[in-house]
């Protein structure tokens, strides 16, 4: 799970979701508390960035990371709900999508491979 995609995707993620987490908190101030803008201008731009880095990265990584079509599929919807980018992003490293088709040549780690189990992916 080394390779530069496998990375680049998992930090993209990651932020998506924090960003997302971020807006739902302003949100939840400027609507609920009422206590002015709570940063939702700022914070809904961030997310708008972020989401759309997202979005070409997942596009990006697709063919080094040897995703099929229903990955990215994946990928992409998990983007819509708040905070599912993680989850799908612990769902990849845990089924091994993180690793790409060659998982040995290119320095993939095979975390979750049983002992015994052939690590190529």
């Amino acid at each position: 799970m080394s390779s530069k995609a496998a990375v680049l995707f998992r930090v993209a993620a990651v932020a998506e979701a924090l960003s997302w987490a971020g807006l739902l908190i302003g949100m939840f101030f400027k609507y609920v508390v009422e206590s002015g803008d709570g940063g939702v201008p700022v914070l809904g731009m961030v997310h708008g960035v972020v989401f759309v880095v997202y979005l070409l990265t997942s596009l990006l990584v697709t063919k080094p990371l040897g995703w099929k079509a229903g990955t990215l599929l994946l990928a992409l919807v998990s983007s819509i709900p708040p905070l599912a980018t993680w989850a799908f992003e612990k769902w990849a490293l845990r089924t091994g999508k993180l690793d790409g088709p060659e998982l040995v040549a290119h320095g993939g780690t095979g975390l979750f491979a049983e002992k015994g189990e052939p690590v190529a992916a």
